[in-house]
């Protein structure tokens, strides 16, 4: 028996503007250029081989997923973008179906070889399932197939062991249970077990848009360089480290802009006002500069070389916060040049992991467990949070983060504790002491203890470095630093050859489980980067992935942070407090909540800022 689901899934655009908005558009005097910026380089612009926030933020501006969130709405609605029409789903939540908008097209490329002049690619449902298969295909490595994986689409995974075992090349034309085309429009997911939350999945652009099969064979091992989409924008350029250059696709379909902010929500209302009714997207190119150190990014700014330092992971620089928004209000210098500001606590987390399988940090056995609360206890994050962040983060007291399904900001554990004499009586006790005399803790059976913590070169990352040696320095612990870029250490990690690595995650919906997956034992690799493997925990995992929201479930989100506070695989240590600041030319900004898509909905008044640099 199937239902309509109608969590506030309504059409996102009309299908026609008015003549005048349209004439308007067309008579734009020049190209509306939006300029921002990154900390952190790109690695891949394929949405399987990429987990980083800096390419995930990319990828929804070129792939487009069935739904999308509600740009403007507080709380969260999720609403149309490709599907047409909300899902069909069934009354155990373990079968979906939608039904793919027709005369949605992806942007023209000469990949598509096999068309006629004149015709374009169009979005069919196969494009769905096909972009699913290529995360299960061993050949591709996928970085989020840990992630599908937990998903447990009916037959996906066995379809991915049977070529595992038989060595063959990977079936892209059968399709297992789980992913059926039913026609051409019409797309049907079907799960082994009931994910209430499923909805959330197809909102995905970064991860989960659509990708062609003819683009994917066309440039092979250099697809993460040449991403095709049904999106606003195109790839215009990209020199890695240095910059990225969107073009509006000139193909992208009739979108207006529409939303719905609540009717007290006085802001997103006077954003809408502005805003409703323009062709998406509004701005003819978007310019990201990556920009790795604080001053010269505060300088851009301050310059006018960037429209605004926004967003998820490139907002403000904390060395700079002061100066900038003293006391949590725009500094009158510059408020005169009309710069508007805003702090938000973020539904993100700042994390240590521990690698499980490392002989000196990992394992499960009362010595290895004490080690890691150890190291724990003895980081100072009150002043992680003073001196180096200054003030812009809150302590994290679990993996779950602000906004989401279980995070209870009452909730007070030892994750949130600093207490180094607590520490040194957890070393004494199980072991880890001086047996050479030289100064340093050795292990128990008398080998050598060196943590290695791998670190960036930015100077931030060196105040990070120097307060975690003089708090280990303080129990007794010797450590040495790997320094590396980040793309790199990244893959280090996936591949289990970091031992201590720290990092931020930020939230991609709703649902606090989505915190949990770095604790999932299936995602070892993945997202659980500590390699944590603990069929206890997995099992409560389980479970909580099939219940509805309620009591019962908050109750095994408690149980999950008291098992990860035990074992400690990861030192959770703040939310980050994000300023955002951005020149008045920058029109219709405000910070997403769980997603990165917005450049598409933003307007720049050329106008204004020629005037403001002359």
């Amino acid at each position: 028996m199937m239902r309509t689901l109608t969590l506030a899934l309504t059409l996102a655009v009309g299908l026609a503007a008015a003549p005048g908005q349209a004439q308007d558009q067309a008579q734009a005097p020049q190209k509306k250029v939006l300029r921002l910026a990154f900390t952190t380089a790109t690695t891949s612009f394929d949405p399987v081989q990429i987990s980083d926030l800096y390419s995930r933020t990319i990828t929804p501006h070129i792939f487009e997923a069935l739904y999308q969130y509600d740009y403007l709405a507080r709380p969260v609605k999720v609403k149309p973008l490709t599907a047409d029409g909300p899902p069909e789903v069934s009354a155990d939540f373990r079968t979906w179906t939608v039904r793919v908008k027709p005369g949605t097209y992806f942007a023209d490329d000469p990949a598509f070889k096999a068309l006629k002049p004149g015709e374009r690619r169009e979005l069919v449902a196969r494009d769905f399932v096909y972009s699913i298969l290529r995360s299960a295909d061993p050949a591709n490595r996928a970085q989020i197939w840990t992630y599908i994986a937990s998903l447990k689409l009916s037959g996906l995974a066995a379809k991915r062991q049977k070529h595992l075992d038989d060595k063959t090349p990977f079936d892209y034309d059968s399709e297992p249970a789980g992913l059926r085309t039913l026609d051409r429009y019409t797309l049907q997911i079907r799960l082994d077990e009931p994910n209430p939350r499923f909805l959330e999945v197809l909102a995905a652009s970064d991860l989960l848009g659509a990708v062609a099969r003819e683009v994917v064979e066309h440039y092979g091992d250099k697809i993460g360089e040449h991403p095709v989409g049904t999106g606003p924008f195109r790839l215009k350029s990209w020199r890695r480290g240095s910059q990225i250059v969107l073009e509006r696709n000139p193909g992208y379909r009739g979108r207006f802009y529409d939303a719905e902010p609540a009717p007290d929500d006085a802001e997103g209302q006077a954003i809408l006002a502005k805003m409703r009714g323009k062709r998406l997207p509004i701005v003819d190119e978007v310019q990201v500069a990556i920009v790795e150190e604080d001053q010269p990014l505060w300088l851009s700014f301050l310059n006018g070389e960037v429209d605004g330092l926004v967003s998820r992971g490139n907002s403000v620089p904390g060395n700079f916060v002061v100066q900038g928004m003293p006391g949590g209000q725009v500094a009158p210098n510059l408020a005169k040049k009309g710069i508007v500001g805003r702090q938000t606590v973020n539904s993100d987390i700042a994390i240590t992991y521990f690698n499980m399988e490392d002989p000196v940090v990992g394992g499960y056995t009362p010595e290895k467990v004490a080690l890691r609360r150890a190291i724990a206890l003895a980081m100072d994050i009150d002043r992680e949070i003073r001196i180096i962040r200054r003030g812009q983060a809150i302590p994290a007291q679990s993996n779950i983060v602000p906004g989401t399904t279980g995070y209870d900001p009452d909730f007070k554990s030892e994750s949130g504790d600093y207490n180094p004499a607590r520490a040194n009586a957890l070393l004494d006790l199980y072991g880890y002491v001086d047996k050479d005399g030289d100064g340093w803790r050795d292990q128990p059976d008398g080998s050598p203890l060196v943590l290695n913590k791998a670190t960036q070169p930015e100077q931030i990352y060196r105040q990070f470095d120097e307060l975690f040696r003089k708090n280990m320095e303080a129990i007794g612990l010797k450590v040495a630093f790997e320094t590396g870029q980040w793309p790199e250490h990244l893959k280090k990690a996936r591949a289990g050859k970091l031992q201590i690595w720290a990092l931020g995650s930020s939230a991609a919906g709703t649902d606090g489980q989505s915190a949990l997956f770095r604790l999932h034992g299936i995602q070892a690799g993945g997202q659980n980067l500590a390699r944590f493997k603990l069929p206890a925990f997995d099992a409560l995992f389980d479970r909580m992935s099939v219940l509805p929201d309620g009591p019962e479930r908050e109750a095994l989100f408690l149980e999950a942070k008291k098992i990860a506070v035990a074992y400690m695989p990861y030192k959770p240590t703040v939310h980050r407090i994000s300023t955002d600041m951005w020149y008045p030319w920058l029109i219709g900004y405000r910070r997403p909540l769980f997603w990165s898509e917005w450049w598409h909905l933003a307007d720049v008044d050329m106008a204004m800022r020629e005037a403001a640099q002359r």
